[in-house]
């Protein structure tokens, strides 16, 4: 099998200080999780940004401090949400992109999300397929449901997305498949041969899907976004635990962790040569 790689995700969008106090809002406390989070071995960071009030926000000079403090301290892979949360505008989603991280999320159709409605269009799945593909971000396919999976295959065919894919399967989310199994087992089954996967058990469901990744030659996600329980009645005081717990059963396992480097090879993402990961900002409106 290849080598796990451990992506974290440190605050998400749903999450807030009334579910735990330890998740990480400001940029210096998502910057100082995701060098935790590296040193217990997370290859990626999927980066989602809260402004002073502890709001979702897609605005571009607060991901690039969180960019800026991360990248003084270590080589991970930045993968950042071009959603943010649901009901935001496409033109500051796509805008995301303007700061030319080496992965973005691309979630792959319209769902709902909890008590409320995730619009991901033909339009803008289109454009954000366009700009990633023009910038050579590698996107990070997030799948709800099996049918985002053809959505994704029929916009490949128009040449906006390249092969080989990355999948991330997104389990447990009230409106999207339920964390079993036999559904992970599913999706695998119906993606295109050699694809790159990870999946997602969201809250309770998140070791059990972890495992199985690991045991399939998937690799996994973990993070206070998706879940911020260690275990049973026990709340995670970092996001380091989970990526430390991960590493840990993977060696059990008899499966290595991959190092950002290597992410990158497995992912075919190496090859790009970016400098600092932040072009200039200079024009882009927030």
């Amino acid at each position: 099998m290849e080598k796990l790689i451990i992506t974290v995700a440190p605050t998400g969008a749903q999450t807030t200080r009334e579910h735990t106090p330890y998740v990480p809002l400001s940029p210096k406390e998502i910057a100082d999780s995701v060098y935790e989070s590296w040193k217990e071995g997370a290859a990626i960071a999927h980066i989602h940004v809260r402004d002073h009030r502890g709001e979702n926000t897609l605005n571009l000079d607060t991901y690039k401090e969180v960019i800026d403090r991360v990248q003084d301290k270590c080589d991970i892979i930045l993968n950042l949400t071009t959603a943010g949360g649901i009901g935001n505008d496409d033109e500051d989603r796509l805008k995301v992109c303007e700061l030319n991280p080496e992965m973005a999320t691309f979630d792959a159709g319209t769902m709902n999300f909890g008590s409320g409605v995730f619009h991901n269009t033909p339009e803008f799945l289109e454009r954000l397929a366009a700009v990633t593909k023009e910038r050579e971000i590698k996107p990070e396919i997030e799948i709800f449901d099996v049918g985002m999976i053809h959505n994704t295959l029929r916009i490949a065919k128009k040449g906006l997305i390249d092969d080989p894919f990355h999948f991330q399967f997104v389990l447990g989310v009230h409106g999207g498949m339920p964390a079993t199994p036999k559904n992970l087992m599913f999706l695998i089954d119906s993606i295109p041969e050699g694809s790159t996967w990870s999946a997602i058990g969201a809250s309770k469901d998140q070791l059990t899907i972890n495992t199985m990744s690991i045991l399939l030659g998937g690799h996994v996600r973990v993070g206070m976004e998706d879940s911020v329980y260690f275990r049973r009645g026990e709340l995670a005081e970092t996001n380091a635990q989970f990526v430390n717990r991960i590493a840990n059963l993977a060696q059990t396992l008899g499966r290595e962790v991959a190092t950002p480097a290597e992410a990158r090879k497995i992912l075919g993402i190496d090859k790009l040569n970016r400098g600092s990961l932040v072009t200039s900002l200079k024009g882009v409106q927030n």
